[in-house]
Order: structure tokens, then C-alpha cells, then sequence
């Protein structure tokens, strides 16, 4: 049998392993080290932020990013329906209320053509979530949050090397998180960042993860914080990774239009956009939605690539459906259809950063049987 092909597997071929090298010589291994201070500068500084907060993932910079805009508790924040649990997260938990917004069926993001409709007198702010590979239209967005006043949360985590327009993802609103989780396009395994322009929010987002310990008088505590530190050895891998950024990046734009293709002449598959107005996809995780008339369902399909040796993960499964928020009480009624045909008939195939081009011809050629059969 042929070996299997993982969903994601990470390119550490740079400078990863003499920066760690050079962590353990040095004795510098927790988040006092000078690479997680490099690893911030690099990363704000390619996406044109005074200021970058490392942290130790993704999840943990959303919570961070929320907390530090210190919203009245009950304020309502305009987020995404399909998207990652961790953006919800983060608003439930700073006993904020989270208000769903459907997609764009084409771009999978948030659209925006809804959002103006979600605002009450409650509403504080929106977050922006770019979803596997185009950005969301940000202008529209950034145009209603200016005339409501509201605060605009950014999370880039899927878009790092990818531009809007002219700016870079993660430039965007009053703040912005990253995630570099090991199928990121810069990874350190597990790790994110909060980028801000603001000297006020960046000074808070840098006590909030670290306990509130307040300089000079360390044990004594102002307010409850969280231990959401990156360790130097994660910075170390994180700042080889972004000095190939570059490459990194069009690495994945060569798998996406590979994959495209492949597999643009089966009519059972939506694919992704290869373009917007805005942005060139840059194809984070290449995700195919099975269309209606396709005579089999997403798991199905899934479970006949899986027998043959090819991982998958399915779409996210939309917030108003998740369990827990049911039980919770949340989101009573509500329904978002562009959101709940994307999780019941998406799911992404191998994209991961050290995908052979042998793989993409194998994952395509097995896919096309497992459609076929």
C-alpha cells in the first residue's frame, strides 16, 4: 500500500534549527529570550504594526485581543457563523454577546452585505475573520464600523503573506491576532500574536499576558491577567520561518493552482475562487464544497479517501449549531444556510507546506475515483 498523505506537514528547512541551537547554548528557553522580542519586531513590522504581542497560540491571542478593548459586559460583537470556536470563544468568555453573521457562499468569508442589519444600540464590535484563503472584503466592513463606532477585532490567523488590496493581512482595525499553529504558513508549532497601533492597547495586551504583573512592583496585581507567554524556542522557530515568508507563501499559491488544475473539470465540486476583486487566493488549505447534485454526501467522500492512504478535515461546523452553545441558550432559532451547507458539504484535502507536486497528482487522481465510484 502506498504511504499515506498527511492533511498538513510543515516545511522546517530555514535557519529553525540553529536559532533553537542557539536558545539551548544560551540557557534562554522561556519567554524572557531575546527571539520572542525579534519574532514580534519581524512580525509587525511586515504587517506595518508599531506593535506585536507574542503568545502561546492562536486561541490565546483572540482572547487576549478581546480583553484588552475592554468592552462593557453584554456588548454585542459581530462575528462569523462559520468559523473556528475560538472566535466566539473569546467574546462569550469576556461575558460579551456574540451576533452571527452568514457567508458569502463564493468567498466562504463573512458578507459583509448583512452586517449593517446585525447592529443595535448594543453592538460594540465586529470581528473580522478571514476563512482558508481570500481575505474578507474588508473596506465594506471598516466603512460600517466607522460610522457606528465600533471597535474592529481583526484575526489573520489563515492569511499570513496574504495582501488585501495593498496592505497586508493583519494591518487591519484597532487589533489584530495571528495563530501559528503548525499548519500555518509561519508556524512555531504552536504559538500567535496580537498586533496593534495603538501604544495604550499594546502596553495592555502585554501585562494581560503576563499575569498583570505591573513593572517594579511584580506580586502585586492590578487585574486578573492570564499566563499566555510564547517561549523563545517557539519565537526562535517562528523568526527562521518569517525570513522565507516570501517563498512560503507562493509555495502555497503553486499547490492551489495545482490543485486547480487537476480538478477543475469535475462538475460535482465547487472549488476555490482563484481571485477576488480585492486578493489572489492564497489557499491557506485548499477546500472543495460537494455540490448539491453530486450523488454522495462530504463524510462519505471523506471516508472513501481516508481508506486510501489520503487525510482530510472537515469544514467548521457553524457557530449556532455548536453544542455547547445550544445548551447554553445561545443563538435560539437563528439560522445561517450558507454556513450550514458549507460544513455539511466541505472538507479540505492535503495542502500542508511539504506537499510534492506526486502527492497533488495521487490526492486528485484518488479523489476523482472515490467521486466516480
Amino acid at each position: 500500500m502506498k504511504p499515506p498523505i498527511p492533511v498538513n506537514e510543515p516545511l522546517l528547512n530555514g535557519n529553525e534549527k540553529k536559532y533553537v541551537t542557539e536558545c539551548i547554548e544560551s540557557g534562554w528557553i522561556s519567554s524572557e529570550g531575546p527571539f520572542v522580542r525579534k519574532f514580534e519586531a519581524s512580525m509587525a513590522d511586515y504587517a506595518n504594526r508599531k506593535h506585536g504581542v507574542a503568545v502561546c497560540n492562536g486561541t490565546a491571542a483572540l482572547e487576549l485581543a478581546v480583553a484588552a478593548l475592554d468592552l462593557p459586559p453584554g456588548s454585542e460583537v459581530l462575528v462569523p457563523s462559520f468559523t473556528i470556536i475560538s472566535c466566539v470563544l473569546a467574546i462569550v468568555r469576556r461575558g460579551c454577546v456574540p451576533v452571527l453573521v452568514d457567508s458569502d457562499p463564493v468567498t466562504w468569508n463573512m458578507d459583509a452585505a448583512q452586517l449593517e442589519s446585525k447592529i443595535t444600540p448594543r453592538t460594540k464590535a465586529v470581528m473580522i475573520v478571514h476563512i482558508y484563503g481570500l481575505p474578507t472584503d474588508v473596506d465594506p466592513v471598516l466603512e460600517i464600523a466607522g460610522r457606528y463606532g465600533l471597535k474592529v477585532i481583526e484575526d489573520a490567523s489563515e492569511m499570513i503573506g496574504q495582501y488585501y488590496k495593498d496592505r497586508p493581512c493583519g494591518s487591519f482595525g484597532d487589533i489584530s491576532t495571528f495563530s501559528f499553529y503548525a499548519n500555518k504558513h509561519v508556524t512555531t508549532g504552536e504559538g500567535g500574536m496580537v498586533l496593534t497601533d495603538d501604544d495604550a492597547l499594546a502596553e495592555r495586551c502585554s501585562l494581560l499576558r503576563n499575569l498583570f504583573f505591573v513593572p517594579n512592583r511584580r506580586y502585586v496585581h492590578d487585574e486578573l491577567g492570564f499566563n499566555f507567554r510564547m517561549t523563545n524556542l517557539q519565537a526562535a522557530i517562528g523568526l527562521a520561518q518569517i525570513e522565507r515568508l516570501s517563498e512560503l507563501t507562493e509555495r502555497k499559491r503553486e499547490i492551489g493552482r495545482h490543485y486547480t488544475e487537476l480538478l477543475s473539470d469535475l462538475p460535482e465540486l465547487q472549488l476555490p475562487l482563484t481571485s477576488a476583486p480585492y486578493a489572489d487566493n492564497v489557499y491557506w488549505v485548499y477546500g472543495i464544497v460537494l455540490h448539491e447534485e453530486a450523488n454522495l454526501d462530504a463524510p462519505e467522500l471523506q471516508a472513501r479517501l481516508v481508506d486510501e492512504g489520503i487525510a482530510t478535515r472537515p469544514f467548521f461546523w457553524p457557530m449556532h449549531e455548536q453544542p455547547v452553545f445550544v445548551r447554553a441558550g445561545l443563538f435560539r432559532g437563528e439560522s445561517y444556510p450558507v454556513a450550514e451547507r458549507l460544513a455539511r458539504r466541505g472538507f479540505y484535502i492535503p495542502s500542508g507546506m511539504a506537499l510534492t507536486a506526486e502527492q497533488r497528482i495521487r490526492v486528485a487522481e484518488t479523489l476523482r475515483s472515490a467521486i466516480r465510484a
